[in-house]
């Protein structure tokens, strides 16, 4: 398997993930003040997490690996590198129902709604209430 490199993105390919994200996932909007991961096989962008300030948490969002990259492993390096430097007891996910276990081998672990924190839980009911079919969940390590 060709080795995987996982670093920050740099400010001015910005333009370049929001194309990205319009092509494979267009309901995520990458903004430049979100801490932003990037993930390369050799030297093609495989795979981008973002992480989204909401106060004093964190929330992982947009997670996308590029469909040719899909089932090489590349998404499990990201969150690996991301549990070993980035996460802590103040990130949250919202996952969908099928990712739960995926997520939960990375740290993260089920919570109800009325257990988040404020703004947290604002967001997770405004999307909940929107229709989107999602589980809540915070890193725990």
């Amino acid at each position: 398997m060709r080795q995987i490199h996982i670093k920050p993105l740099e400010p001015i390919k910005l333009p370049l993930i929001q194309k990205l994200y319009k092509a494979f996932y267009p309901s995520a909007k990458p903004k430049k003040d979100e801490l932003i991961l990037t993930a390369y096989v050799g030297s093609e962008l495989a795979a981008v997490v973002r992480f989204r300030q909401i106060h004093g948490y964190r929330l992982m969002t947009g997670m996308l690996v590029i469909p040719k990259f899909r089932g090489q492993f590349v998404g499990n390096e990201l969150l690996s590198y991301c549990k070993r430097y980035i996460l802590n007891d103040h990130d949250f996910c919202f996952a969908y129902p099928y990712l739960e276990r995926y997520y939960s081998n990375y740290g993260f672990l089920t919570q109800k709604a009325e257990e988040l924190p404020e703004e947290i839980g604002e967001l997770y009911n405004r999307y909940v209430g929107n229709g989107k079919a999602l589980t809540a969940m915070q890193f725990i390590g």
